[in-house]
């Protein structure tokens, strides 16, 4: 890629972004959407349009539903969008990086459903009530860095950064009692600290057992070559190559999502123009704090709706 024309990148978002109803809407307008909500549901077993369009969210915030079916969402609503939108490359966060690698082609469509829907069971049964995560905000890496490394030698814990969000806002992963002395040196420091509503301490070494039992999927899927790079959460770049992509895959789980780097590294690319398929818009209203003081105009927006899309004008 190069920055002689301004440059489109679409942004999957992850688990965090579940709200009630999501991709309903289209879902009733869209034949080909509501089949891929019936292929979510046949692949993973699970009744996910009850639970996400009737449910409550305690049941959305399962990572065993979540994972197929904010894949889906996000999914159905960029295939609608693509209609009207060229991507030039594409990222996701964390469990959005798989409808990243259907949407440039790496994978099928119903392997990554698949992979996600083990992805999510293998996660769940892993997760242990003693294991969390916390979002640390206006604190500097630093010092955040300082805090994790002074409460691990301390505690003998389990505690690690699992996102690199955007300059102020970072996630914390490991076990609870860890993550609980974190909170009230961040707090000293005038930053804020809050405990996250997920099932396990997810990007960590207390991940390791589930990601190797995903392995061995990932190492029989079949890789294709990217029709468009994608920015790989855990080198923060794009990959060409097939079995290196397969192989930055096994490492996911258990790696810290260096979205920072990778929205820097897609604008020094000559991205300007990002869209976000899916709820909530959480990855577009990162990216302000993450592009501030660059010196091109650039935009972000949030595809959460058929009528979203339809605003949206290509080259934006």
């Amino acid at each position: 890629m190069n920055a002689t024309n301004p440059l489109t990148a679409v942004i999957f978002p992850g688990q965090g972004s579940q709200v009630k109803d999501m991709g309903r809407e289209l879902a009733e307008a869209s034949s080909d959407a509501m089949y891929l909500w019936q292929l979510a549901e046949n692949v993973s077993q699970l009744p996910l349009r009850e639970i996400y369009w009737g449910g409550d969210n305690t049941d959305m915030a399962d990572t065993k539903a979540l994972q197929p079916a904010m894949t889906v969402c996000a999914l159905s609503l960029w295939m609608h969008a693509e209609k009207r939108i060229s991507a030039d490359c594409f990222a996701g966060h964390s469990l959005g990086e798989y409808p990243a690698l259907a949407a440039a082609k790496i994978l099928p469509v119903e392997t990554v459903l698949a992979l996600v829907s083990l992805r999510g069971r293998l996660m769940g049964e892993v997760a242990k009530e003693d294991e969390g995560m916390t979002a640390i905000l206006r604190t500097p890496l630093k010092k955040v860095e300082e805090i994790v490394a002074s409460v691990r030698e301390k505690s003998g814990l389990e505690l690690s950064v699992a996102n690199y969000n955007t300059p102020s806002q970072f996630v914390l992963t490991g076990k609870k009692e860890a993550l609980t002395a974190v909170a009230a040196l961040v707090k000293e420091q005038k930053g804020r600290a809050i405990p996250l509503p997920v099932s396990g301490a997810f990007h960590s070494p207390l991940m390791a057992e589930a990601a190797d039992e995903l392995k061995s999927q990932l190492l029989a899927a079949d890789w294709s070559q990217p029709e468009k790079p994608v920015y790989f959460n855990v080198t923060a770049g794009p990959e060409d190559n097939p079995e290196r992509i397969r192989d930055i895959m096994v490492q996911q789980m258990t790696s810290p999502v260096r979205w920072i780097e990778i929205i820097t590294n897609q604008y020094n690319a000559g991205v300007r123009t990002w869209y976000e398929p899916g709820p909530k818009g959480v990855l577009t209203k990162m990216l302000g704090q993450t592009l501030k003081g660059v010196d091109a105009e650039w935009t972000g927006k949030s595809l959460d709706s058929t009528t979203a899309i339809l605003e949206a004008k290509p080259g934006l």
